[in-house]
């Protein structure tokens, strides 16, 4: 009786949308972050077609967030099992939060990614030392994505015990 109180048939469902969860918003903002910036460099190729190398590195970024919700996703599902096998509630809710954490901290900074790289890489051509600024900020939108996957990770270390 114990076990079906800890171990009830739909906990590995929490689990399971925790792996997708962390796949999909990740990729939503990967995805957004690319069209985005990559809106961008289309207009900005037009007047200066020798900065379109320069200038995909917004592009780049935004492909890494959809990295770290991979890395998440994959961790997730390694780990579900059926109920009956020691899936605990506490660990579907745990999976949950984890995938929710990077998927959608992976989703702002997909957005950021977009918006300053669509800005930056138009100024860019207009006027080159933005190109270091963009950069920066870049960076700053990139580290939301992974404050998410540290903090994925730490929850997702608490089941493995």
């Amino acid at each position: 009786m114990g076990d079906e109180v800890d171990n009830p048939m739909y906990a590995p469902f929490f689990g399971a949308m925790g792996a997708t969860a962390s796949i999909v918003f990740s990729a939503m903002g990967a995805a957004y972050g690319t069209a985005k910036s990559g809106v961008g460099i289309a207009a900005m190729s037009v007047m200066r077609p020798e900065l379109i190398m320069k200038c995909i590195i917004p592009v780049v970024m935004a492909g890494i967030i959809a990295i770290y919700g991979l890395v998440v996703s994959v961790l997730l599902a390694g780990k579900l099992v059926p109920a009956a096998d020691g899936y605990s509630l506490f660990m579907g809710f745990v999976h949950l939060g984890a995938g929710l954490a990077v998927g959608l901290s992976g989703l702002a900074a997909g957005f950021a990614i977009g918006i300053v790289g669509d800005a930056g890489v138009r100024g860019t051509a207009q006027q080159p030392r933005l190109f270091v600024g963009m950069i920066l900020i870049l960076i700053f939108a990139e580290v939301l994505g992974l404050y998410g996957l540290i903090v994925a990770i730490y929850l997702y270390t608490k089941t493995s015990a």
